[in-house]
């Protein structure tokens, strides 16, 4: 059974300065508790070779994708200038923001060799990429900077439960508010979903950025032509036949 505690944000300091060190101490210990399932499942699956089929699904299974890849990217961000890992691994942990905390992150890191770990760390990006879930190659690389009014959003994945982790909760059609703005204070944005249809407000940084056209589903282009506004259509058709 999955645990049910979250993935804590901050570090013990700004824990205890929120009033919030229980709620800390408990994510803590689920880290560690993590760090060490991750350490006795690749000593029970590791055949001297190769990790069996299926073991890092154990781990998400018991502790969720968040927390496992929280305790894999701190993993490798704890050991700085170790050359076991591949370079897209360690780039991929570092894309991950970990509080800095020397007393306490050291103590979530998993103790096994670089090199089988490198290893766990590739299967496990792949469970991820295989849920078919979008990122940041999908989405215009200027996207901070375009007002998102009429735009297709895609969510992050750090903003949904990991029990909706899929591509048709993660993209939104941005109607209104502040937040539409790039240079704006207010950061609200007022959406729709195009996979159900559910309408609510989401901060401007919940979403990774605006997906590129090409990347766009069937599927979703056809709620598109639901939800879309006439003038935001026509405005899209000039834009289309300029090009």
């Amino acid at each position: 059974m999955q645990s049910k505690i979250l993935v804590y944000p901050y570090n013990a300091k700004t824990a205890r300065e929120r009033g919030e060190i229980e709620k800390w101490r408990e994510s803590f210990r689920e880290n560690c508790a993590c760090a060490g399932g991750i350490d006795i499942l690749i000593q029970e699956s590791f055949d001297g070779m190769h990790l069996k089929d299926g073991t890092v699904e154990k781990i998400v299974e018991l502790y969720g994708y968040k927390r496992v890849e929280h305790v894999l990217a701190n993993t490798v961000q704890e050991r700085r200038g170790d050359g076991r890992f591949r370079p897209d691994n360690r780039a991929w942990a570092n894309r991950h923001f970990i509080p800095p905390d020397e007393m306490h992150n050291c103590c979530f890191a998993a103790r096994s060799h670089s090199a089988i770990l490198d290893g766990f760390i590739s299967n496990y990006r792949k469970l991820v990429m295989d849920l078919g879930m979008f990122d940041q190659k999908q989405c215009e690389p200027d996207s901070r900077e375009l007002d998102y009014t009429g735009k297709v959003l895609v969510l992050s994945p750090n903003t949904l439960k990991e029990e909706y982790w899929s591509p048709e909760n993660q993209l939104w059609l941005a109607q209104s508010g502040f937040g539409c703005s790039p240079t704006a204070r207010g950061r609200s944005i007022l959406c729709i979903c195009l996979g159900d249809g559910e309408q609510t407000r989401w901060n401007r940084n919940d979403f990774i950025g605006v997906l590129k056209d090409e990347y766009l589903p069937d599927w979703a282009k056809e709620s598109l032509k639901q939800y879309q506004r006439p003038e935001q259509t026509e405005k899209q058709k000039m834009q289309m036949g300029g090009m």
